[in-house]
């Protein structure tokens, strides 16, 4: 991505860049529910119960123009590498979340 101007910082770092994209809702939830297989629109739609088809096509936008999310013909929406890398990177921050729920007494969903 190239650096610019992102919402709660004014140098556009790429980090700044990537918490602000993955900060918008929905954005995680779609990289989440792509993880295992290509999906197609109404496929997510339907794995993100309560996201209007407003806003996860721009999430998706956002997602495909980050080079994270890519459209396959025939199959949908999918990780690109890229993203599988990204999600990769995130898991260890799934994992703590789970360890600090536990820690906390906090219980936790499926998903």
């Amino acid at each position: 991505m190239a650096e610019r101007s992102v919402r709660g910082s004014r140098t556009g770092r790429p980090i700044m860049a990537l918490l602000d994209l993955i900060g918008r809702r929905w954005t995680l939830r779609i990289v989440w529910e792509l993880r295992e297989a290509a999906l197609t629109s109404r496929a997510l739609r339907a794995a993100c119960d309560e996201a209007s088809p407003t806003v996860l096509q721009a999430r998706l936008t956002e997602l495909r123009a980050a080079e994270l999310v890519e459209l396959r013909k025939g199959e949908g929406y999918a990780l690109t590498p890229l993203g599988r890398e990204f999600l990769q990177a995130f898991m260890p921050l799934y994992g703590f979340a789970d360890r600090w729920a536990e820690a906390a007494g906090r219980t936790t969903t499926a998903g």
